[in-house]
């Protein structure tokens, strides 16, 4: 009864005041009338934040979507799994402050572009990492880890070859002998490479481990332009080379130039398959390239120029047969170049390499005919041919060491100090100077030949000099 009574104390008999009713609904069963989402405190609708600009809250406190320590530990994350990271604690923070100043529209929008930005990162940092990921079984086909069943057939035991795709081991179970080629072939190349730029700031270092050619590969620049061209190329040339020695049972020699090709000299002998070394490296080389971004077109097209190297580069040899050398019939083949032609003809394409941009012909995305359109950077350059390597990034400076860009400097590296050029102390040095000092060296001098069969030298000690950048 009080609290009856204190009920209807609190709404006086002869004031005449009613209860408020509430505004009548709209058609769709929603309310007619309702107050601005600006007066009640609430975001603005899509139509205010247009006329407004963007909603102000978000504008004063952007850390609301992206956290500053969040954003930086995104900017600073090379990793997919470290963005991962990142993007869970920026979500959980989120979460968080869901319940205190954002609304959950707001809220799924934060959390769609955080995973959209990991996702990303993650199909990127994927493709970065299988791009070469073969190079790591150079040592794999060693005398050490081969067995031999009862047919024969090598098996490979190495756990270095978890480094290769589904295909590659395929290819490789499908031509019995072929991983010896693969390896001696990534040898050359390696070796190759090194001469090519033995007196550059960049002397392609290699280290041990899957990763042989360090950070370098993740970047679209020059040199990693050569290191996916060379390699390729050096693939390419060894399985063609052991096609004709008979080391893989799935291949022979070249046959089909037969017959008469000249008037004084007919096609014979056993001619390099180079045939089937393009086609083999290009299903193994490129089966680890991914994507549609402008990195895997540039990994595509600097493989195949290192394969149409060895394939143009390829001469005619000769044999003559004759009374006492006459030479009257000439019986000829086709052989590969060596490989240092080769890699002397990559480097001059170093040298003049193309850097080039995302081709879309108007759209957003590169034409699914066209898969494969890069545009030179400059419109008045002609685009590049199937020979030029390309590149899309400037080469990182070369001079000090960067764990960033896994550069190692030129500090200690020898120079030639009367040299104006590339090796000269001046340029290899970054114009830091160099130190001078000499050691002694002993080496073999008057070798003279005793019949029969024996070489007698003397041993020379000289004094060199050397210089060595700071």
């Amino acid at each position: 009864m009080t609290s009856g009574r204190r009920r209807r104390q609190q709404q006086p008999k002869g004031s005449g005041a009613k209860a408020p009713k509430p505004p009548p609904r709209s058609s769709q069963g929603a309310w007619a009338h309702r107050t601005p989402p600006q007066e009640r405190g609430g975001p603005p609708r899509d139509g205010a934040v247009a006329a407004a600009g963007g909603d102000p809250r978000l504008k004063a406190a952007p850390e609301l979507f992206f956290p500053p320590c969040d954003r930086a530990g995104l900017r600073e994350s090379r990793s997919g799994a470290r963005f991962a990271r990142a993007v869970t604690v920026g979500a959980e923070r989120l979460a968080g402050r869901a319940g205190e100043a954002m609304s959950p529209v707001a809220l799924m929008l934060g959390l769609k572009t955080l995973w959209v930005l990991a996702f990303s990162s993650l199909s990127n940092t994927l493709a970065v990492n299988n791009s070469g990921r073969w190079w790591g079984i150079i040592n794999v086909a060693s005398s050490t880890n081969l067995l031999t069943d009862s047919k024969n057939v090598q098996l490979v035991l190495d756990p270095s070859l978890q480094l290769l795709s589904r295909k590659q081991r395929k290819l490789i179970r499908q031509n019995p002998g072929i991983l010896h080629s693969i390896s001696s072939g990534l040898q050359s190349a390696i070796k190759e490479c090194k001469w090519q730029f033995r007196n550059r700031r960049w002397n392609c270092p290699t280290m041990p481990g899957p990763n042989i050619f360090g950070k370098i590969v993740n970047r679209g620049c020059r040199e990693t332009a050569f290191i996916f061209a060379i390699t390729s190329a050096g693939v390419t040339h060894s399985v063609a080379r052991s096609c004709s020695e008979g080391s893989i049972e799935s291949c022979t020699c070249d046959y089909r130039r037969r017959g008469p090709g000249g008037p004084d000299w007919h096609w014979g002998g056993c001619s390099d398959n180079v045939d089937f070394g393009r086609v083999f490296g290009r299903e193994f080389v490129d089966s680890n390239e991914k994507g549609r971004d402008l990195r895997f077109l540039m990994n595509l097209h600097n493989n195949e120029a290192g394969r149409l190297t060895v394939f143009t580069e390829m001469r005619q040899e000769c044999k003559c047969h004759g009374m006492s050398g006459s030479c009257t019939v000439k019986t000829c083949w086709m052989r590969l170049p060596t490989f240092r032609t080769v890699g002397d003809f990559l480097k001059d394409r170093f040298d003049g390499a193309s850097r080039v941009i995302y081709g879309n012909k108007g759209s957003n995305r590169a034409s699914r005919v066209e898969l494969h359109h890069l545009e030179p950077e400059n419109p008045a350059h002609k685009p590049p041919s199937p020979h030029d390597l390309v590149y899309f990034e400037k080469s990182p400076n070369f001079c000090t060491y960067s764990g960033k860009t896994g550069t190692a400097g030129t500090a200690g590296r020898s120079c030639n100090s009367s040299s104006p050029a590339l090796d000269g102390c001046e340029l290899l040095c970054c114009g830091r100077g160099y130190r001078t000092r000499t050691q002694q060296v002993t080496e073999r001098c008057n070798c003279t030949f005793h019949w029969c069969c024996h070489v007698s030298c003397l041993n020379c000690t000289n004094m060199q000099v050397l210089h060595e950048c700071l």
